[in-house]
């Protein structure tokens, strides 16, 4: 169960976001307020889920935990890079 539904949130993040903030309390424990995740739903859903994550966790953000974060921020930056090259090759 545990692997389903990680993949669930690999691949639709945003889905997951909008679970987690209507379902649990968890986005509320690590953004005091829901303009970041506001933000991070519309640009950076992955990135938002993985820092939710290591902060409900109590993980800090140094050694692997910073660069499964930036692998995030490069995964959400490439899905927004990639749709932009295909329209403009159109």
């Amino acid at each position: 169960m545990g692997c389903l539904l990680l993949i669930l949130f690999l691949a639709f993040p945003r889905v997951a976001l909008l679970l987690l903030y209507f379902f649990t309390n968890y986005l509320q424990r690590a953004y005091h307020q829901m303009v970041i995740p506001l933000l991070g739903f519309i640009f950076l859903p992955l990135t938002t889920l993985a820092y939710a994550w290591m902060v409900n966790t109590g993980r800090p953000t140094v050694g692997i935990n910073l660069i499964i974060l930036l692998v995030a921020v490069i995964i959400d930056l490439g899905g927004l890079g990639g749709g932009a090259f295909s329209r403009r090759r159109d």
